[in-house]
């Protein structure tokens, strides 16, 4: 898996898509998952910001491109992509986000904007180490960890700094 532009920094967003669609195309091929057009299309919205979609909010999108989607519909698509690791759920918000590591089996650790709503996929091993040892320390075995830190970007601090 190759880096992904960082949402704070200015970049090629249609490359982030690109990228992220023939990643997933490519995971699913390896895990002999079937990646339908409605789950590629799901994928492909939830990656064209970096706002984390609900599923209302794709199913809108899926209802003005003219698709016959329902609820349960895009709930399967949704679960599809996250049982793959190519989507994230971000519980404090109800919302899905792509994954910028597909492929590598890792912590969600996710810096949320609070101001522009971009979320931002971090990678830190020693985040993620400390969580497992103070849990171990708790004789407590881990399964997933997904950690949420709200706060406000580089850019809407520079809004900020200049009103």
């Amino acid at each position: 898996m190759s880096a992904r532009a960082l949402p704070y920094r200015p970049h090629n967003h249609d490359a982030c898509v690109s990228q992220a669609l023939a990643e997933a195309r490519s995971i699913c091929q390896q895990q002999n998952a079937r990646l339908t057009p409605t789950r590629e299309r799901v994928l492909e919205l939830i990656w064209q910001s970096h706002k984390p979609l609900g599923a209302y909010d794709v199913l809108a999108k899926l209802t003005s491109e003219g698709h016959s989607a329902a609820p349960p519909t895009v709930y399967r698509a949704l679960d599809f992509l996250q049982q793959h690791g190519l989507v994230h759920r971000i519980a404090s918000l109800n919302a899905f986000t792509g994954c910028a590591h597909t492929g590598e089996h890792h912590t969600g650790l996710f810096l949320i904007c609070r101001t522009c709503g971009n979320v931002l996929e971090l990678t830190d091993t020693g985040v993620s180490d400390a969580i497992h040892k103070a849990a171990s320390a708790e004789a407590f075995r881990t399964e997933a960890i997904t950690l949420e830190v709200a706060g406000i970007c580089p850019a809407c601090q520079a809004e900020q700094n200049h009103e």
